[in-house]
């Protein structure tokens, strides 16, 4: 039977980025296992690629400055580009309690140093964005250091790096099981290829994370959620470095990708299937209408449907991640329930965990991601605005 000191199940973003901080650290023997058959099947290749500081609660905005910190650097630790253009997210608020509650954000985020993001008035709107129609805009906010990433070639990066450094990557490797200790440890990984005996296993899943949990006795509460995506033709009526631009009332918001304006909105459900991801007609024809009313220069682009997509996110109950190790499984590691903000937080989240994994103190405090949060009847973190 092989042997690895880690087992990390699931080859995204968040699984790479555990990988090679382990690695980095001087851990070696480490191994990553994705059914998928190749890197970029799963939710990092679906994902938009924003990049913000802008949350509601104070862990969210301390992961989002470490994973800037890391962002930075990550060229010259990785010898690839992770494309982060700052270029700003452009909050706008349509009522009285939309802009207290981007107050009551922005509050939070000055006291954990993002001194830099600011509320906004009209007459500043127009000049961050002059595309933005302002009938039905009171006010908003704006962060300039936000921004985009390339989530693909993040993880074309972490795993670039991490194989330089000794971790072996398995594609097209299912996980089919988990076996425990007399003592209760997970003991070793049953996959399509084989079993592995292991120290560690990290569960970085995704939306599919609470099945490979129940493998190995573990209860995790996160569920994948449906999110779409349309696309405009290739046009050039918005710059490329216009701002992420997100309406508080619905969470419509836009941004240019690669020469089209990407269009997405919280949608609902298609059917009883958690992991459907068919694109809903009706759902282009509503998000492409409130394009076209809230950016006019976007009036007669025509949005191609062949490239219109849906992804999934993976939820916990209250929105935020869950990092560390299990209650019933000590050696079971949890980097699960991102709820959207895992390819940005990926950077930070890899590095915390790869600490907590090494026994080595974290750069942030990470006790309000604690999977115990579920289980010990703690206050649940504060949703955020989306």
């Amino acid at each position: 039977m092989r042997s690895a000191a880690v087992a990390i199940v699931g080859g995204g973003v968040i699984g790479a980025s555990v990988a090679y901080y382990l690695a980095r650290g001087g851990m070696r023997d480490i191994v990553i296992l994705d059914r998928a058959p190749a890197p970029g099947w799963g939710s990092t290749g679906k994902a938009t690629g924003g990049f913000r500081a802008q949350f509601v609660t104070s862990v969210n905005v301390r992961l989002s400055l470490l994973a800037r910190e890391s962002l930075l650097r990550f060229r010259d630790e990785t010898g690839v580009d992770p494309g982060f253009m700052q270029a700003g997210y452009l909050w706008l608020a349509g009522s009285e309690a939309d802009l207290e509650s981007l107050r009551e954000a922005h509050r939070v985020q000055t006291a954990e140093g993002l001194h830099e993001a600011h509320d906004v008035g009209l007459w500043e709107i127009a000049v961050i964005n002059p595309a933005v129609a302002l009938d039905g805009v009171c006010g908003g906010a704006f962060c300039p250091t936000d921004g985009f990433i390339k989530p693909l070639e993040m993880l074309r990066g972490y795993l670039t790096a991490a194989s330089r450094l000794g971790v072996g990557i398995e594609w097209d490797t299912d996980v089919v099981g988990v076996t425990k200790s007399e003592e209760g440890r997970a003991a070793t990984v049953v996959t399509s290829r084989g079993e592995i005996a292991v120290d560690s296993i990290v569960n970085a899943a995704g939306p599919w994370a609470a099945s490979l949990a129940a493998l190995a006795g573990v209860s995790l509460p996160v569920t994948p959620l449906r999110r779409q995506v349309a696309l405009t033709e290739p046009c050039d009526r918005l710059p490329a470095d216009m701002p992420m631009t997100i309406f508080l009332e619905d969470g419509f918001h836009l941004r240019v990708r690669d020469g089209r304006v990407l269009l997405t909105l919280p949608s609902p459900a298609v059917s009883d299937e958690p992991f459907e991801t068919s694109i809903d007609d009706s759902w282009i024809s509503h998000v492409s209408a409130l394009a076209f009313r809230r950016i006019p220069a976007l009036r007669g682009v025509r949005i191609d449907r062949s490239a219109c997509y849906a992804g999934l996110y993976e939820m916990s109950p209250d929105n935020h991640a869950i990092l560390g190790a299990s209650k019933e499984c000590e050696n079971f590691f949890l980097a699960n329930g991102s709820s959207g903000h895992g390819v940005m937080h990926s950077p930070a989240l890899g590095q915390l965990l790869a600490d907590i994994i090494c026994g080595r103190e974290t750069a942030i405090d990470v006790t309000p991601l604690s999977p115990l949060r579920f289980v010990e009847g703690r206050k649940s973190l504060r949703s955020e605005l989306l």
